[in-house]
């Protein structure tokens, strides 16, 4: 396995590699979290404060929605004396899922820290120890903890919202040649959606793996549904994650290539609120990615797009409704 890279897949690893990480801290952890309602992780890392390490906690206010997920983790934390802010007001939403370890080691992960993502969802987080990487993760967390505003370069690999991740993800699926596997829940964005169609026209093998209408919000179902609907004119397989529910956000191109992150496919995500993904080539992460998805794939279904005009009728229960799962 590389020593720079380390593949978290949930809900098969659970909590486990998540409190490790932050056992691990030395000197300093800061974390930049959507949600932060997991009650061991937060045990941990009120742990390592207490033992002297320098930990900072950002938490997003409030969801797009307007519902507050992480007013009780912020009294936890303050009561407890350990430095904690809402994330920056320059974002409408901070979706970013980051944890950084004495400025060494960063955590960039799809999961929230909360019971579900680590149990009913399939998720995924890479551990990166590449110094240039981390330096960046490091440099982003101190600019929204000042809330300022902050233009990060282009050449470490990593995709930052509001900056650069459309253009990023747009060119990571141009440079795909024989195959792409996509496993999103979400096609909000007529860019990125185009990519893919021209990728199926140019004669890559296609597989889109989503999550149907669970945890989609009304405002986006008609795109989702168009755009999935659009790639199966084209010729795309399109199936819908069967055995989890879909939270993951991946990329997989020519089985030698991936792109994992916090970001949906989605206008929003990319024009308006802060979020953080990373390219991958680690052959070892490559293999494990490919591996999980080749098995979602066959436990999962093709699947029907419903006309988007009476997508709000669709009925699917094979999950019961989640009234907190929403793909922001």
């Amino acid at each position: 396995m590389s020593t720079h890279r380390h593949l978290i897949v949930q809900p098969d690893d659970g909590t486990a590699p998540v409190i490790e990480l932050i056992n691990s801290a030395r000197r300093s952890l800061y974390l930049k979290q959507f949600t932060f309602t997991e009650p061991a992780i937060q045990q941990a890392v009120l742990a390592r404060a207490k033992a002297g390490v320098d930990v900072r906690v950002m938490l997003n206010p409030a969801r797009s929605s307007g519902s507050r997920a992480n007013d009780d983790a912020f009294a936890l934390f303050e009561a407890a004396g350990v430095p904690v802010r809402w994330a920056s007001p320059h974002f409408a939403v901070t979706h970013e899922k980051s944890t950084v370890v004495d400025e060494a080691t960063a955590l960039i992960a799809t999961f929230n820290l909360c019971e579900k993502y680590f149990t009913q969802t399939r998720d995924y987080g890479v551990i990166v120890r590449d110094p240039a990487q981390v330096a960046q993760v490091v440099e982003g967390f101190h600019a929204d903890w000042e809330q300022r505003l902050w233009h990060p370069s282009d050449d470490t690999g990593l995709l930052w919202s509001n900056h650069n991740s459309r253009q990023l993800m747009s060119e990571f699926i141009d440079r795909a040649e024989d195959t792409l596997e996509i496993q999103h829940p979400k096609f909000v964005d007529a860019t990125v959606t185009e990519r893919i169609a021209a990728a199926a026209q140019r004669g890559v093998h296609v597989r889109v793996l989503c999550g149907g209408k669970h945890g989609i919000s009304d405002w986006d179902i008609l795109d989702t549904f168009s755009s999935l609907r659009l790639l199966h004119y084209l010729g795309v397989k399109v199936h819908k994650q069967k055995n989890l529910r879909l939270h993951a956000k991946l990329l997989l191109a020519d089985g030698r290539h991936a792109l994992v992150g916090s970001m949906n496919i989605d206008r929003s995500a990319f024009d308006l609120r802060r979020e953080l993904g990373t390219t991958i080539a680690d052959p070892a992460i490559i293999e494990q990615l490919a591996e999980v998805f080749e098995g979602d794939w066959e436990s999962s279904h093709k699947y029907d797009p419903p006309e988007p005009l009476q997508a709000f009728h669709h009925v699917e229960d094979d999950f019961p409704h989640d009234p907190d799962l929403h793909h922001e």
